[in-house]
């Protein structure tokens, strides 16, 4: 693991999963990020060591988009080599006009809000299209809530709550 922080390079190698040795600084750096160099131990990897580019690929691209300004870079250093980069400055909004680029949006510019409570974050994005179906993809703490989950319904519940009270206000 190299930690770039401060002005400097340090640096961590880990084996199993425990530190094999002090961490200690190898450099003077204008950067900022951590990278970390991963190659699967069978003896903790006990099912597989063979992993899918793609998979893992999609899963870093979802992680740039909810993380607004991260950069990801996953390599394959294996036979077939690849290297992929992922950087959104607009976050989860880039992230709904990337899961409607073969839409139609109504709107053009997805909805966008964030705020705080009670040290709790939340961000919201929204774009409807002409298609009949809903797609919601939640997270908490980064980890898609495929299923839902109470954050999920009591959003729901909230935007159909000021949809029809925006309608009736406005007869609509």
């Amino acid at each position: 693991v190299f930690v770039h922080r401060e002005g400097k390079i340090h640096y961590q190698k880990y084996e199993r999963g425990i530190p094999v040795a002090d961490l200690k600084v190898i450099g003077e750096t204008d950067q900022t990020g951590t990278i970390t160099r991963f190659k699967p131990d069978p003896e903790i990897f006990q099912e597989t060591t063979v992993y899918e580019f793609d998979t893992l690929a999609t899963r870093m691209r979802e992680l740039a988009f909810l993380n607004r300004n991260i950069k990801l870079t996953i390599e394959d250093k294996r036979e077939h080599k690849q290297k992929k980069e992922f950087h959104y400055e607009g976050g989860i909004k880039s992230y709904v006009e990337h899961l409607n680029r073969s839409k139609q949006p109504i709107h053009e510019e997805p909805v966008y809000v964030e705020g705080s409570k009670d040290g709790i974050q939340v961000e919201v994005s929204l774009q409807y299209n002409e298609g009949y179906t809903n797609n919601i993809y939640s997270f908490t703490n980064n980890i898609h809530t495929y299923e839902g989950g109470t954050h999920e319904v009591g959003f729901k519940t909230a935007l159909t709550r000021v949809i029809n009270d925006y309608g009736r206000k406005n007869s609509i």
